[in-house]
């Protein structure tokens, strides 16, 4: 086939969906690698929670930006931004196609449009912290409804840490906080933006299910292994599922611990529900994403048609 592919290809939408498999077809037919765009699966340990692809789910295709930081590490976008970007660079001037796939829309945008990110005072950051600690979110959110009420509007009232972030900003630079990202630009190399999402019925269903297996397949274990770190850790321990069973662990002993765990796997099902929600709230604002459906069987097919539509060609595919 003739002509050349897209700069980059991002794979997005909720969790469950069936990104990841479609961005492992993707690159293979484009000869290019995966760069990951979850927040989660940058830490070393949190596998079965995650979904992370096995070795042989990931068919020999590299996969960038897994397993790079400790359950103990915070996650920076800003750090995250530098890191995507320097990969994504080497693998264009390489020839390769980039397929940048996750479901954290933050970081998506901070690859592909012109985020800034303001720096952090520790001193400033730990008082707001503490008193996040002492007064609790909703206090919080009340003030920054004060100094900000755009972002106070977006942030959600329960979100401390997102709340405590947006405080920040304020005071050291003296103007808004972004809460709510520009999403109409001309995506940086040339991307070309596909979405994957399903029925919420069948995906509510598909979560139940996905959770269930975390669970049988060793979730509970995984996280005990990763104690004391991932309880210390200010964003691994908020992981979906994780979160949910230090919570159980924390509070049942002896008989009670089974009775507990059975409630964690169920209060997973609908935080991760709830999260598929928010998720779609973010990506569905941006209108340059070509929604497809995951339950399509040809789903790689007409990704791959969409691609060459938009480039106004076939899509270059890798030799066999």
């Amino acid at each position: 086939m003739t002509g050349a592919g897209p700069g980059l290809v991002a794979v997005v939408g909720p969790t469950a969906t069936g990104k990841s498999d479609l961005a492992v077809a993707l690159a293979r037919e484009l000869g290019g690698e995966v760069v990951n765009a979850d927040a989660m699966q940058l830490y070393r340990g949190l596998d079965v929670g995650t979904a992370k692809l096995t070795a042989t789910e990931r068919a020999g295709v590299p996969h960038h930006l897994l397993d790079v930081l400790d359950v103990t590490d915070t996650a920076s976008v800003a750090a995250y931004q530098r890191d995507a970007r320097a990969i994504v660079e080497e693998l264009i001037a390489a020839g390769r196609t980039p397929v940048l796939a996750g479901g954290s829309g933050l970081y998506v945008q901070a690859v592909l449009d012109e985020l800034e990110f303001p720096g952090t005072d520790p001193g400033l950051r730990a008082e707001l912290e503490a008193e996040l600690d002492r007064l609790g979110p909703q206090a919080l959110h009340a003030r920054l409804a004060e100094v900000d009420p755009a972002a106070a509007r977006v942030v959600l009232a329960s979100n401390g840490r997102r709340i405590v972030r947006a405080l920040e900003v304020v005071a050291l630079t003296g103007r808004p906080f972004p809460a709510r990202l520009r999403t109409d630009g001309v995506p940086r190399y040339g991307a070309v933006l596909l979405g994957v999402d399903r029925d919420t019925a069948e995906l509510d269903a598909r979560i139940g299910r996905r959770v269930a297996r975390m669970f049988a397949a060793g979730l509970v274990d995984e996280t005990r292994t990763l104690l004391p770190g991932l309880r210390a850790g200010p964003t691994a321990s908020r992981a979906l599922g994780y979160q949910q069973v230090l919570a159980a662990l924390g509070a049942g002993t002896g008989a009670d611990a089974g009775t507990d765990l059975c409630g964690a796997a169920a209060a997973t099902v609908l935080a991760t529900r709830r999260f598929v929600r928010r998720q779609r709230s973010w990506f569905r604002r941006d209108k340059r994403i070509h929604w497809l459906d995951g339950a399509a069987p040809d789903l790689a097919e007409r990704a791959l048609r969409h691609l060459g539509a938009a480039a106004g060609r076939e899509p270059v595919r890798a030799a066999p």
